[in-house]
Formats: C-alpha cells, sequence, structure tokens
C-alpha cells in the first residue's frame, strides 16, 4: 500500500538539496501562509507548492492529499461563515466578513499541510534525522521519534484495515453514509489499535536498545551533509517567502 508521505525517488534539484534546507524552504512557505493575508500571496504560495510538487515528480501525493483535505476546508468555511455574523449580508446565513475569513482559512489549512508533503516525499526520513542531527544540533532520540512515528502511519493504517476487514467478515457494515452511525462503528476499533500499538512501540524501543540506541552522537552517523550553493538559496528564498507573507 503506497502512503502519501513515502519517499519517491528522483534526480531533480529538490531531491538533491540538503534535507535541512528542503525542511527551511517549507518551514518558509508555511510561515509565509500564516503570515499573509490576501488573496493573491495566499493563492500564490499554494501555486508555488504545487509547481514545485509537479517539478519533484509528486503531484499525485498532493493530489491525493488535496482530495482529503479539500471536505475538510468546506467544513471549515461553513463553520467560519456561521459564527462570524459580522459585515454585510451576502446569501443565507453568510455575511461579506465570514466568507473572507472562511475563504482565507481554507486557503492557509491547504497552504500549511502540503509544503511539509512535499519536502517528505522528497527526502528519506533517515537523511532527514541525521541531517537535523548534524546541522540542527537536534537530540538524536528527538529525531528518531519523529521520524519513527512518520514509519508508523502506514503501519498502523494497515492495522486498521485488517481490524475492519475481520470486523467486516463478521457482519458489521462500514459502508454506511450515516456519519453518526460511522463513528459509532470506528471507535471500538481504537482499542485493539492502540494494543497493537503499544506492543510494536514497546518491540521497537528494546530492538534500538539492543542495538546501543543511547550510545549515538551526533559524531556516530557515517554521512555527511554539506550545505551547498542551492541549499543557501533555498534558506534565501524561505525567509524572502516569509519577508512576503508579512508585508502583504
Amino acid at each position: 500500500m503506497i502512503n502519501v508521505i513515502d519517499y519517491v525517488p528522483g534526480t531533480t534539484v529538490l531531491h538533491r538539496m540538503n534535507p535541512v534546507a528542503k525542511l527551511g524552504l517549507a518551514a518558509g512557505i508555511i510561515i509565509a501562509t500564516f503570515t499573509a493575508d490576501t488573496y493573491p500571496m495566499l493563492l500564490g504560495l499554494l501555486a508555488l507548492t504545487l509547481v514545485l510538487g509537479v517539478y519533484a515528480g509528486v503531484f499525485n501525493r498532493l493530489a491525493s492529499l488535496l482530495k482529503l483535505l479539500v471536505p475538510l476546508a468546506v467544513v471549515m468555511f461553513l463553520l467560519q461563515t456561521a459564527f462570524m455574523r459580522t459585515g454585510a449580508p451576502l446569501v443565507f446565513w453568510m455575511t461579506t466578513d465570514g466568507a473572507v475569513t472562511g475563504s482565507k482559512a481554507c486557503l492557509r489549512l491547504l497552504g500549511v499541510a502540503l509544503p511539509l508533503i512535499l519536502m517528505l516525499t522528497v527526502t528519506k526520513l533517515n537523511d532527514l534525522a541525521n541531517a537535523c542531527v548534524e546541522k540542527l544540533h537536534v537530540p538524536y532520540k528527538y529525531a528518531f521519534t519523529f521520524t519513527t512515528a512518520l514509519r508508523f502511519v502506514p503501519i498502523f493504517g494497515q492495522e486498521m484495515n485488517a481490524i475492519m476487514e475481520a470486523q467486516t467478515a463478521r457482519g458489521v457494515e462500514y459502508d454506511t453514509k450515516n456519519p453518526f452511525r460511522k463513528l459509532t462503528l470506528m471507535l471500538p476499533l481504537c482499542i485493539p489499535l492502540l494494543v497493537s500499538s503499544v506492543g510494536k512501540a514497546d518491540a521497537t524501543a528494546l530492538a534500538a536498545e539492543q542495538r546501543g540506541f543511547y550510545l549515538r552522537t551526533r559524531a556516530s552517523s557515517y554521512k555527511r551533509y554539506p550545505m551547498a550553493p542551492m541549499d543557501v538559496t533555498a534558506l534565501v528564498i524561505a525567509v524572502g517567502l516569509i519577508a512576503l507573507g508579512i508585508a502583504f
């Protein structure tokens, strides 16, 4: 099963950049999205992320995430328009201020989620952890915890599918269109998933300890991650995007 954050091999500039530079570029887009307050800037940042995804050959992953985020963005828009009552009446219960606030919130939701996924799809998790330890002086146990949590996402998804298939074989129907009914059916599955997750986490911790996990230092990695001119350029672009987000 292909996961949306699985690494996609490639030879583009994005693939060859230092993982810290990729993280900085993604952080720059995200911060600029949070600080921007105009539609051209928000749409431009979102378009920039999608263009980078097309260039890196991972647009299909971003499109898959968009399919999941768009319904959530629509719900967020409706909630914003329902609670924001200032401004001139527009249509139904909506006001001009509510529509503006809700639409900007939707663009921010999309603009914040996509850059991080883009960075993960063009970066190996081992390289990301080692580069953060070497360049950012992040303690290895924190970097290892973050990357391990990302690796467990597809595993937990497979576990959930296996549990649902077992329950379906016993006559439980998960194809209902009633969201409340579906939520009622899904909640009991959290208990066996939690038990399985705790067991996997304990086994992983034991295996890491037996391999000398606590002896790992910055100098333990056999691979180094020097900053090239293109990495510095990416960081400068990230700072420029943040400045533009604050200005616009």
